[in-house]
């Protein structure tokens, strides 16, 4: 592809790529919202700096000319800025970098293999922090029975975590859902990142609490529209959910970890301690890469050693 990029007008600095760039990312890619204006937002701030750094508009020259030294430096002041980032932001800004840069390479013809000796911060990597069986319970017991909602609210928000904990789904994948998968069957096709579809088998239990609450919804629940409703009949938010379930942890006194997402972690591992195939796991949840489910067998490992160092006589 030219500098172009299929449009009548060449692009030729760096701030015309980015456009190019994330629309790219946005209709070819299919990337999440989220990652449009993460990503976006880590090149806006680079090309920023450049612009600074090099005293002139960043051209597409420019950006083949570049140096190691010159990516480290922008590393640098965001290490020591303001508003200092931590290494695992250092790590995914030069991710959101390197991106920019293979698209420049392969798009638009603009190569530099100066940013691939760049290397970010070690990062330790994080394990993922599920609730227990036992919270997870008390967490949809505490959703269906909360008295400060209407039994309508009541029912939905137990709906939500149910998927949450019973399928493994991500908060945007729950409220993605649309009136027409309802009433569920004994499986579910959902969409997940990159726009990828996966089958989930749905339980009984789950089934019924997603029929509780479209029986007491007060709204009309056309097939096309979103099955989740706020209280005054809009989309329900991921941020209503969060703020539900810091509410909920709040009474039980779970730590801050117990969020909408420690389910997902919580149905994963659980799977996992029970002898489920970790590929099964992965196909469950919708990972790409494999590597991305083995992290649940290091926190089902600490839970087998904290179980074995409680258990042992000579623990």
């Amino acid at each position: 592809m030219s500098a172009s990029e299929g449009s009548d007008d060449p692009i030729r600095t760096a701030r015309q790529a980015q456009i190019a760039w994330v629309a790219f990312l946005a209709h070819e890619r299919r990337a999440s919202p989220r990652t449009l204006e993460s990503y976006g937002a880590v090149v806006t701030q680079l090309i920023s700096f450049l612009e600074g750094h090099l005293g002139e508009t960043v051209t597409l020259e420019a950006c083949a000319g570049l140096k190691a030294a010159d990516f480290r430096a922008w590393l640098a002041s965001r290490r020591s800025g303001p508003s200092p980032l931590s290494a695992r932001s250092l790590s995914h800004s030069l991710s959101a970098a390197r991106a920019f840069f293979r698209y420049l390479d392969r798009r638009l013809g603009v190569a530099n293999a100066e940013i691939t000796l760049v290397r970010g911060p070690r990062v330790r990597p994080s394990l993922p922090r599920p609730v227990s069986e036992g919270a997870a319970f008390d967490l949809l017991a505490e959703a269906a029975g909360d008295e400060d909602r209407l039994p309508w609210e009541r029912a939905r928000d137990a709906a939500v975590l149910t998927l949450l904990y019973g399928c493994g789904l991500r908060i945007s994948e729950a409220l993605s859902l649309t009136a027409a998968v309802a009433p569920l069957g004994d499986t579910l096709f959902v969409t997940g990142k990159g726009g990828k579809t996966r089958l989930c088998p749905i339980l009984p239990v789950v089934a019924e609490a997603v029929e509780t609450y479209r029986r007491l919804c007060p709204y009309s629940l056309p097939p096309q529209d979103p099955l989740f409703r706020a209280k005054r009949g809009g989309p329900l938010s991921p941020r209503a959910v969060q703020g539900e379930m810091a509410k909920l942890r709040g009474r039980l006194g779970l730590p801050d970890s117990a969020t909408p997402h420690a389910l997902r972690h919580a149905f994963a591992t659980h799977l996992l301690g029970a002898g489920a195939d970790l590929r099964v796991i992965q196909e469950l949840l919708g990972h790409a890469s494999l590597s991305t489910t083995q992290k649940y067998t290091a926190v089902d490992a600490d839970r087998l050693l904290a179980i074995y160092n409680q258990a042992h006589p000579h623990a």
